[in-house]
């Protein structure tokens, strides 16, 4: 009886630092929110459509991209980050893999070793580093930027849309806002043991593009599956926002009036993209 009386009390102790580190992680998102809202997001952070253990998320502010982590999927939910046009597309050597002390489960560098998985990125090496700056591609290879993919995806298709982005979208507009992340099936135990290690494999990656222009904004939003072949044309994926919305369960750019939302989020619109130049442009790594 002394035994699992003790065992509950170390149990109830570990619930409480957890809740306690989430709160204190929320805290501190909410002090600095204000100061770095405007850097890394356009019409406001990510929120949960509703209030469930799957999409309840913590914020890490990280230099040149802010992501939303959850302790449930162990996993970001989303990474948002903003992208311009550049001169000098030289960045510097590539950074090692940082665990990051954030999270509340660990997640080693090592954590996807023979899984058939690549460490993928959200917020990207490339994009990030000539944008923000070094210290900002360093914290791009921190775990919590990390999810799992496979190696056709990472390699190929998703590799290829994140050098349309910066090759051929930034330099028509001023300035990009970029929210991607994964997409898990619609029932958690349906997938709650297809993990590696403890982190749960997504079924599905989405990227949503804003092109932020005062009044008349544009978007571009995909999802694509992890099972690509990798040579597919790029607008084999496009979705509107809603449909990202829809498959998981968070609510983007929550600031937009509802008129512009409707037509944003709703309504799927290529006009002004120039999607098709390149949309089956073979990636760098092909």
């Amino acid at each position: 009886m002394g035994t699992s009386l003790s065992s509950w009390r170390r149990q109830g102790r570990r619930l409480g630092i957890a809740v306690l580190f989430v709160a204190v992680g929320t805290g501190l998102w909410e002090f600095q929110e204000r100061q770095h809202k405007d850097a890394y997001t356009w019409m406001g952070v990510p929120t949960w459509e509703e209030f469930r253990p799957t999409t309840i998320h913590r914020v890490l502010r990280n230099d040149g991209y802010l992501v939303g982590w959850s302790d449930v999927r162990v996993n970001p939910l989303w990474v948002s980050y903003q992208v311009e046009a550049i001169d000098d597309s030289s960045i510097g050597s590539r950074p090692n893999f940082q665990a990051d002390w954030r999270t509340l489960w660990p997640v080693g560098t090592d954590s996807y070793a023979g899984s058939g998985y690549d460490r993928g990125h959200l917020a990207p090496n490339y994009a990030i580093a000539a944008v923000h700056g070094r210290s900002a591609q360093v914290d791009t290879f921190l775990m919590s930027n990390m999810t799992p993919q496979r190696p056709q995806l990472n390699r190929q298709l998703w590799q290829r849309l994140e050098e349309v982005v910066m090759d051929h979208f930034a330099p028509r507009f001023d300035r990009l806002q970029v929210i991607t992340g994964p997409v898990f099936p619609e029932r958690f135990m349906d997938n709650v043991f297809n993990r590696v290690g403890l982190v749960e494999v997504p079924e599905a990656f989405y990227k949503i593009i804003v092109a932020p222009h005062n009044e008349a904004p544009l978007a571009l939003a995909f999802i694509m599956p992890q099972d690509v072949r990798g040579n597919e044309p790029l607008d084999d994926y496009l979705v509107t926002i809603d449909d990202i919305e829809a498959r998981t369960g968070l609510n983007f750019f929550p600031e937009l009036t509802t008129e512009v939302e409707s037509v944003l989020e709703g309504e799927l619109r290529i006009q002004g993209w120039a999607l098709e130049e390149v949309a089956r442009r073979p990636g760098r790594f092909q």
